[in-house]
């Protein structure tokens, strides 16, 4: 048990740089947010409904974060900050960060979609803070999702995720084969698909221009006649 709490530490120290020790670690509200959860969930599945809500309304109070005794957490887990939402059918898998204000939200149950209502967070996944994952959608393993994304479609493999509604970037290499993007978000916009776009459409504009140009020359410059013509013409005569 202590060490899986030391490599729990420790995993948590290489996400974060902050803390100096890892005695300064155990003072997070993420790592106390996880602790509570793993008691909510075992007496959640004793069926013991009331306490589990007992113990997370006590990590909430405590933490800022709320997670629902039954979804289940696999290692690693981090929350930086606070102030996390995740739902009762949320399932997240092995070395997941998530950062302050995200939301892992369920749909409407009126909407006829029974059971599995919350996302489903493969390993290694990273959310920027603001993020919002809703309905039971699939997020795949180490996927990033950007700052106040709002995720509602599955997201491929290793993908990163940006903008309202959420949509895949495309991202330097150098930068995908980091094993850890802090935030979840590339602090660059030179590959954001809006831009590329909007940069396109300037080739075309410029090369318009240009050619535009090019007929303006050709209509300005007077044409001497041909020679041929002339002394058909004058054949003719």
């Amino acid at each position: 048990m202590l060490r899986n709490l030391i490599g729990y530490l420790d995993s948590v120290k290489a996400r974060d740089p902050a803390p100096r020790s890892r005695a300064e670690i155990l003072l997070y509200p993420g790592v106390w947010s996880l602790a509570f959860h793993r008691i909510a969930h075992r007496l959640y599945r004793a069926r013991l409904f009331f306490l589990a809500r007992a113990v997370n309304h006590l990590a909430r109070f405590l933490t800022g974060n709320d997670i629902h005794p039954g979804a289940r957490i696999g290692r690693r887990f981090f929350i930086d900050h606070g102030f996390t939402v995740i739902g009762e059918t949320a399932e997240i898998g092995d070395d997941v960060t998530l950062y302050q204000n995200v939301t892992l939200g369920g749909t409407d149950p009126a909407n006829g979609i029974a059971g599995k209502r919350h996302p489903t967070l493969h390993d290694g996944v990273i959310v920027g803070s603001g993020a919002q994952v809703l309905g039971p959608v699939q997020v795949g393993a180490r996927a990033r999702v950007g700052a106040n994304a709002v995720v509602t479609k599955d997201v491929p493999e290793g993908a990163t995720m940006v903008g309202i509604p959420a949509r895949q970037m495309l991202v330097d290499v150098t930068a995908y084969q980091r094993e850890f993007v802090p935030y979840g978000t590339p602090c660059s916009d030179c590959f954001d698909p809006e831009k590329q776009k909007l940069e396109m459409l300037q080739c075309e504009v410029e090369q318009l221009q240009k050619r535009l140009a090019e007929l303006m020359v050709e209509r300005q410059t007077p044409r001497l006649p041909d020679a041929d013509a002339l002394f058909k013409d004058r054949d003719r005569a």
